[in-house]
Order: C-alpha cells, then structure tokens, then sequence
C-alpha cells in the first residue's frame, strides 16, 4: 500500500507546484486522483482505499493528536482530506500570478517546457535527486473552476530500475477565503 500512497501524494504535489501559470485564482482549492497507473496496472482503487483507510485512522485519533496531525499538514500547504478523498490546499496571490512554473521547492527538478493555447497547456520536466530521474510530460484543461490534468512520468533508479506512471488529477476551486489552511510555500528563488 506504501507504494500506491506515494504514487498518489507525488501526483497531487506535481500539480500546485506546476501552479504558476496554469489559471489558478488565489484561495482554497481542492485536488483528487481520479486515475492513477504504474507500469500499467491501475492502482485507482487502491488509493482511494488508502485514502478512506486514512480518514478512518484521523476519525479514530483522540482529538489531541488528530489535532497534532492536522497542524502538521497545515504547514505544507494541505488541509487535511476531504469526504470525497481530495486534499485542499491554498494558492497565494503570489503563486497564482507567477508566469514561471516550479516543480519543487529545493530546485530538484528544471524548469517546465510550457506551451499555452486558450485554456490548454501542454508541459515537459525533468528532475533528479538521490539517483532517482523523472522525466514527464502532461496537459492541463481549465473547465471553469475546475483544471484537469494528465501526467506522464517516466522514473529511473541509479540501478537501472524503471518506472512508468500516467497519473489524471482533479483542482476545483472552493473560494477566495483559504480559512485556516496556510498557502503553499514559494520555492527559494536564488536555486
């Protein structure tokens, strides 16, 4: 289960930080998986049953340390999962005007390959960290007040190990007012 559970969080990461750009307004959004495939085989279910397993664990902390829990999710830029299993996050005003994507906060990966036409924007990226390549590419589709977005990532172990994943996620916007979830940070500027 750790694998599909990483899978997922790695998509749903992928997608606010490829904010900049993307129609994002600030405020309270919320993400989902809606598919998510491994080297072929559709682990969908199996994060959806991570994710209700999740919720269940959170429901049956004492409220001391669910507390605990929430807090720390609030400083990385989530707000916990919501009843459909979507993770909430917040866009800054400042995120949300950037022109310039960003992947990661600690300069992993290189600057996104981006072409915009309407509301469909194609992408390209590379990044490296602890012997670990990724390269990918994906398209985002602004509906309104919902973005999809399809990611093709192609993950190369120092080993020679590989992997393939196609993950399809999900932003609808919630409103202008983030509440007590806190923005996302911006990645370092001088990396």
């Amino acid at each position: 289960m750790r694998k599909p559970m990483i899978a997922g969080l790695v998509t749903l990461a992928v997608l606010p930080a490829l904010a900049g750009g993307f129609g994002l307004k600030p405020g309270l959004w919320e993400t989902r998986v809606v598919k998510q495939v491994v080297d072929g085989r559709d682990i969908s279910a199996q994060i959806a049953g991570a994710t209700s397993q999740m919720q269940q664990a959170m429901a049956a902390m004492p409220p001391e340390q669910r507390a605990r829990v929430e807090a720390m999710m609030k400083q990385h830029g989530g707000a916990g999962i919501g009843s459909d299993g979507g993770v909430r996050i917040c866009i800054s005003p400042e995120m949300a005007s950037r022109d310039k994507p960003f992947v990661d906060r600690e300069g992993h990966c290189q600057p996104a390959t981006i072409n915009r036409s309407g509301e469909h924007t194609t992408f390209e990226f590379s990044c490296s960290w602890n012997g670990v390549e990724s390269t990918g590419k994906g398209d985002a589709t602004i509906f309104g007040d919902v973005i999809r977005t399809q990611v093709d990532t192609k993950t190369q172990k120092a080993g020679g190990e590989t992997h393939l994943t196609h993950s399809e996620t999900e932003m609808k916007f919630l409103g202008s007012d983030c509440g007590s979830v806190k923005p996302m940070p911006l990645p370092d500027a001088s990396k």
